[in-house]
């Protein structure tokens, strides 16, 4: 693996019986990045997770990461990455502070050094005053800044994070991702996060976006939103399909239907906004106009609305 790659995976796929969850799938991270996969839920994010994290064995394809090839060192491997699940993982029994130590010795740490680094990592996440609270009593996210904190308990060099903000409020997911932020920019953590949430695959430095188990897409949001030239309008209409048809005969553009409202992609997209407008006034409920998003690269991609079931 090359020393400017944190992670490097080639061709990895897995099944479940005959249904393949992941197909070839090849990517690589660089040190310090955060590295995002975004897709609906069932495009293979969980599944890809579980290979990263050594929950579920490797079939077919090779992971080196952290300099190891992780099917033959996991041991080696998992020494050296923090893990955070989507659903919680702190005993909710425990204060804060237990959390931590317990998670402390699972690592072979112990003593006054192992108290003061969780003390410190509360810290640094602001729970420090809560140490001695029973976790059932803390706000969604509190729990999570104590599980960021118990996840970095061994001082971990590559962070996994399956849905990380689950359940949490925009305040709260703001928090989570500032922490993050620091983390990488002062400790030099590479950070991989699974994400459906269009505001979290924003902050990420690169992207993959994940569909029926194969990438369809990789780049900086920047560079994934650039795939789309012009603009896009979102339009409401009374009857959307046949609005669909009539834009395709009279004005030879092209709509899709995404939910109850249709996207149209176009170079000169002011000038379409307007014929629309025009055209159409008794159809359209509303019409906006903006720059492409990333959920309109994943529709471009596969054809599919982001939230439909895959």
């Amino acid at each position: 693996m090359e020393e400017s790659v944190a992670i490097c995976v080639k061709d990895l796929s897995f099944q479940y019986g005959d249904r393949v969850a992941l197909e070839s799938v090849s990517f690589s991270v660089k040190p310090g990045a955060i590295f995002g996969f975004l897709g609906p839920n069932g495009g293979g994010k969980t599944t890809l997770f579980s290979i990263l994290s050594t929950i579920f064995p490797m079939q077919s394809g090779v992971v080196f990461a952290l300099g190891y090839d992780i099917r033959k060192d996991s041991a080696a491997y998992r020494e050296q990455i923090g893990v955070t699940f989507q659903s919680p993982g702190l005993d909710r029994r425990l204060t804060v502070l237990e959390n931590l130590i317990h998670q402390g010795h699972l690592f072979g740490l112990k003593g006054q050094k192992l108290r003061h680094t969780s003390e410190e990592l509360l810290a640094q996440f602001g729970v420090a005053d809560r140490q001695a609270d029973i976790v059932d009593t803390l706000s969604g996210g509190l729990k999570r800044r104590v599980e960021l904190a118990k996840c970095l308990i061994h001082r971990p060099s590559l962070l996994l994070l399956d849905e990380p903000s689950t359940g949490l409020d925009p305040g709260a997911r703001h928090e989570l991702w500032a922490s993050l932020e620091k983390l990488r920019t002062e400790q030099g953590v590479t950070v991989i996060v699974t994400t459906h949430l269009m505001e979290e695959a924003e902050r990420c430095d690169e992207l993959a976006l994940l569909h029926r188990g194969k990438i369809v897409a990789q780049g900086s949001p920047s560079q994934l939103r650039n795939r789309i030239p012009g603009e896009c309008l979102t339009v409401v209409a009374e009857r959307p399909d046949e609005l669909i048809s009539r834009l395709d005969t009279e004005l030879n553009v092209e709509a899709k239907r995404v939910g109850e409202t249709l996207r149209i992609h176009q170079a000169n997209g002011q000038a379409l906004f307007g014929q629309i407008m025009d055209r159409f006034p008794d159809e359209i409920r509303s019409i906006s106009l903006g720059k492409p998003t990333l959920e309109d690269v994943f529709l471009m991609e596969t054809g599919s609305r982001f939230a439909e079931p895959v």
